[in-house]
């Protein structure tokens, strides 16, 4: 079992092991003060793990109450933030009681923005069920959910008490599934760690505990030098801008990491082909994308992602900060002019 401190605005652990899910109700109880828990679920991961979870809190003296959303990115939607909202008010939890996040990471963005709302703020409990969320967004308080206008737009920067990851759950994970985790994992290899990209071509499976191990350090060195995003955190973005907007592009038929993949290759193709990175890390990106059954490029046209792309979250004036590869497993930021967007995700959309 690896114990990961995580020093941000509120200090936190990340256990991370095999069999660690059934915890929960003893650690939690050494956090918090209610004895009350509302477990937020959606309807596969309360299935498979929503007893366990129950069990183990009601064991430790807490009551639990439970709300099921239906699994999928629609699901984080403002509707269903009300109405979270509305389920704990109505159960009478206090500021002092528990809200736990039973899943992925819409499961984790979605019900971490209630739980910083309720009340002004309650306790809240990452408990990852997927490679991506166990990697990236369960650590480091980013919370969100989706507006019509895009992904991510409404949301609170609010950390966890407690970050639960039970590698025999994540390595249970359909293929399809983990290969969306493994992009994240590409990401932080090439963004910060040599280490994880010789990982990647090892049996990732059984050597899954150090992978996660190592891209939780990493984020958690990133959020503890820059909680709020406003500056080195934006290194863990490294391919979402084009991502966002094949995955607004698509209407979320193409999933999270799958539009990582493609963002990441495109932008490490365009930094190359532009002089800043010398070496040929595109090719190395690409083959590890393919390995997972991960797309290289996307089938959005450049014109296409870079219009969405204008009006992502994270433009500033003048243009965008996007992420590039000046070297293998080191990126940095580069900040793209409004004129000079288009040329550069055509570059990096060319595949020949």
């Amino acid at each position: 079992m690896e114990r990961i401190r995580v020093e941000a605005s509120r200090e936190y652990d990340v256990i991370i092991g095999g069999g660690v899910l059934s915890s929960v109700g003893e650690r939690l109880r050494a956090l918090v003060k209610g004895r009350s828990a509302a477990i937020f679920a959606d309807d596969i991961t309360f299935a498979l793990f929503g007893t366990a979870v129950k069990e183990s809190l009601q064991a430790s003296g807490f009551s639990t109450v439970e709300y099921v959303i239906p699994h999928g990115e629609s699901s984080k939607s403002a509707e269903n933030y009300i109405a979270m909202l509305n389920f704990l008010a109505e159960n009478k939890l206090m500021r002092s009681d528990s809200v736990i996040a039973l899943g992925g990471g819409v499961v984790g963005d979605l019900t971490g923005f209630v739980a910083a709302s309720f009340l002004r703020g309650t306790a809240f409990v990452q408990i990852p069920t997927t490679l991506l969320s166990a990697v990236d967004s369960s650590v480091g308080g980013k919370t969100a959910i989706n507006l019509r206008a895009g992904k991510n737009l409404a949301g609170a920067f609010y950390q966890p008490c407690l970050c639960l990851c039970d590698t025999d759950i994540i390595k249970s994970l359909p293929d399809t599934i983990f290969a969306d985790g493994m992009a994240e994992v590409i990401k932080y290899g090439a963004i910060r760690s040599t280490r994880i990209l010789e990982l990647i071509g090892t049996d990732v499976r059984e050597n899954l505990d150090e992978i996660i191990a190592e891209c939780v350090r990493i984020k958690r060195d990133i959020v503890n030098e820059d909680e709020f995003d406003t500056g080195l955190r934006q290194l863990l973005n490294f391919g979402h801008t084009p991502a966002h907007a094949i995955e607004k592009l698509s209407g979320f038929r193409v999933s999270h990491g799958s539009a990582v993949a493609a963002g990441m290759c495109i932008m490490s193709r365009a930094a190359e082909r532009a002089g800043i990175c010398k070496d040929n890390v595109s090719d190395e990106l690409a083959r590890m994308c393919e390995r997972f059954g991960l797309p290289t490029s996307s089938e959005f046209s450049a014109e296409e992602m870079a219009e969405v792309a204008m009006s992502d979250k994270k433009r500033s004036a003048g243009g965008i900060t996007l992420v590039v590869p000046v070297k293998r497993g080191e990126s940095a930021l580069l900040k793209v002019p409004d004129s000079e967007v288009l040329t550069f995700f055509s570059t990096g959309a060319d595949t020949k």
